[in-house]
C-alpha cells in the first residue's frame, strides 16, 4: 500500500498471519480470518463468523475500538467499482434496517473489491 493511498484513507489488503498475530485474542474457537485491510490507523477484519472493525482513537491511537458485526445483521452491501480516473473503490454496509449505510470504506486498487464482495456475500447470504 503507497504512503499517497494511505493518507487520503484508502484500504489495502494486510497479510492474514500479521492479522492473526496482531489480534488473535478477538477471535473465537473455530474462527478464521478471511480476509482483512489497514487504513492509516484503522483495520477491518473479515472472519468466518463476522466482521471486526479496529479503530484505533485519539492523537497517539492508544485508545482503540473494537466494534463487532455479525454476518446476519448486516441488511445489505454494496460495492462500487473504480473508474478510468477514479482509481477508488467503495464499500458499503447497512446493518439491521439504517437508512444511510452503518460502514462505509474506501479501497485503492491494489484490492480486488470483488474478493470483498465474495466474502459478504458467502456469509451474509449462505
Amino acid at each position: 500500500m503507497g504512503l499517497f493511498s494511505s493518507l487520503i484513507g484508502n484500504a489495502g489488503a494486510v497479510d492474514q498471519d500479521k492479522l492473526r498475530n496482531d489480534y488473535g485474542q478477538l477471535f473465537t474457537d473455530n474462527e478464521e480470518v478471511e480476509i482483512g485491510f489497514k487504513l492509516v490507523r484503522d483495520t477491518f477484519i473479515f472472519t468466518n463468523k463476522r466482521l471486526i472493525l479496529v479503530d484505533k482513537q485519539g492523537v497517539t491511537g492508544r485508545k482503540t475500538e473494537y466494534l463487532s458485526v455479525t454476518y446476519k445483521s448486516i441488511a445489505r452491501f454494496s460495492i462500487e467499482t473504480a473508474g478510468t480516473f477514479d482509481l477508488d473503490a467503495e464499500l458499503k454496509i447497512w446493518v439491521s434496517s439504517e437508512q444511510q449505510p452503518s460502514i462505509v470504506k474506501k479501497f485503492n486498487k491494489s484490492v480486488n473489491v470483488y474478493d470483498v464482495q465474495k466474502v459478504l456475500a458467502k456469509y451474509v447470504l449462505g
